[in-house]
């Protein structure tokens, strides 16, 4: 159960570094309430993960997803660069996502 909520966890750190930019210096409340609702979700479930899931581990696995899941929507969403450098660099987060998961 623990690494399926950690996985969610940093689906939502996607959610609230997304929500973040919109809220545009929270100036937009809904993109703020969002913001703040994603990040308690996500430090949550992180803690909860961390409780069968060694810190190391679940750190990095949080981490990658959300930068991966991030830089993924903005490359789709908000028109950043797609490049075969930056996919092979996302495809190597991945890559130490999943070997952390194996290792574990």
């Amino acid at each position: 159960m623990g690494w399926i909520v950690l996985v969610l966890s940093g689906l939502l750190e996607t959610v609230w570094a997304a929500a973040l930019d919109a809220a545009r210096g929270f100036t937009r409340l809904g993109a703020s309430v969002l913001f703040v609702v994603a990040l308690t979700g996500s430090m949550i479930g992180l803690a909860y993960a961390m409780r069968t899931i060694p810190l190391g581990t679940a750190y990095a696995v949080w981490v990658g997803i959300g930068a991966v899941g991030t830089a993924a929507y903005g490359m789709v969403f908000l028109g950043e660069s797609v490049t075969a450098a930056r996919l092979v660099c996302l495809t190597l987060i991945v890559a130490g996502v999943v070997g952390m998961k194996v290792l574990h």
